[in-house]
């Protein structure tokens, strides 16, 4: 699966027929380590008219939005319909695009990368914070009150960032945070507030080591852990112990979240990549298109190329 870059995001978003995506950074933005940029929607919306949906891939970057206007987010497996507001989180961990449903199309996004917040002297990491975890809701609906909340955030941003202010990054950081911490208030309270006893914590690492197998990026890779064992084993715990762990605070067992995690995984690469079933199963760690297949029907009563359609 692609990968897109900054580089790529500003060639895409250059005005129709300049040639140069420069003038879309402001002066002096490259000097400073890491990336950040913010941009209104409905100036990109005209420009964008005769290049159809954004790829559904992953980012090199982080990416925030406001949205307002009708549009279908698709973000791993889900499928979101967006009616009106919503503030969306996009991790380079995974893809994600989305559609608009006409041009009525307003609000605000902005761009970052991790080296730009990890200047901040609360040495912030962006992957430990909950709004960033995986496996989490990314899209909330939000209020005409907190779509007014947030736009007024990116409209700060925007006056900062053309400002000759000389901490003006640092400035730009904490409004940054202060998107984010909106973003988590909006999340239940279980995803706010993990707790951090044992059993949480073998639960937190799993769920971490699961994620970190994904996406899966070429044809040639292969997932490294397969089975309960093989997780067990890196985690240092007792195969029994990790299952008795995940069913109490998960509900599941070790392998009913593997296999969660791997089907979904199948649903975007029979849907995003033009891979054959065989180079799919391989690369989820099946060395026979039938044990895929069957794999697959069982999960969603459905043959791998009746679901790719």
């Amino acid at each position: 699966m692609d990968i897109a870059t900054l580089n790529d995001f500003y060639r895409q978003t250059a005005a129709a027929g300049s040639g140069d995506p420069g003038y879309l950074l402001p002066d002096g933005i490259t000097r400073e380590i890491g990336h950040f940029n913010v941009f209104n929607i409905a100036d990109l919306v005209e420009r964008m008219k005769d290049k159809g949906p954004m790829p559904y891939n992953r980012r090199a970057y982080y990416k925030i939005s406001l949205i307002c206007g009708r549009n279908i987010a698709e973000y791993a497996d889900k499928v979101i319909a967006i009616e009106d507001y919503a503030l969306l989180f996009a991790t380079p961990k995974v893809p994600y695009h989305y559609v608009p449903q006409d041009y009525n199309q307003s609000g605000h996004f902005c761009i970052f990368t991790d080296e730009f917040m990890t200047r901040s002297k609360s040495g912030v990491v962006l992957d430990e914070l909950p709004i960033f975890q995986p496996g989490g809701y990314p899209v909330f609906r939000i209020t005409p009150e907190e779509k007014d909340e947030i736009a007024a955030i990116f409209r700060k941003m925007q006056k900062e960032l053309v400002s000759d202010y000389g901490y003006k990054y640092d400035l730009l950081r904490n409004y940054l945070m202060e998107l984010i911490h909106y973003g988590q208030k909006l999340q239940p309270a279980t995803a706010q507030y993990p707790a951090h006893n044992a059993a949480a914590r073998v639960t937190s690492l799993f769920i971490e080591l699961l994620e970190r197998q994904f996406p899966i990026e070429s044809p040639q890779q292969q997932l490294r852990l397969r089975t309960a064992k093989d997780y067990a084993d890196v985690l240092s715990v007792h195969v029994n112990h990790l299952n008795k762990v995940l069913r109490t605070n998960t509900g599941n067992t070790t392998t009913a979240l593997i296999s969660g995690r791997v089907i979904k995984e199948a649903k975007i690469l029979l849907k995003q990549t033009d891979w054959n079933i065989s180079e799919i199963a391989y690369c989820l760690g099946f060395e026979e298109i039938a044990h895929f297949s069957n794999f697959f029907r069982k999960q969603t009563h459905l043959s791998p190329l009746s679901f790719r359609g």
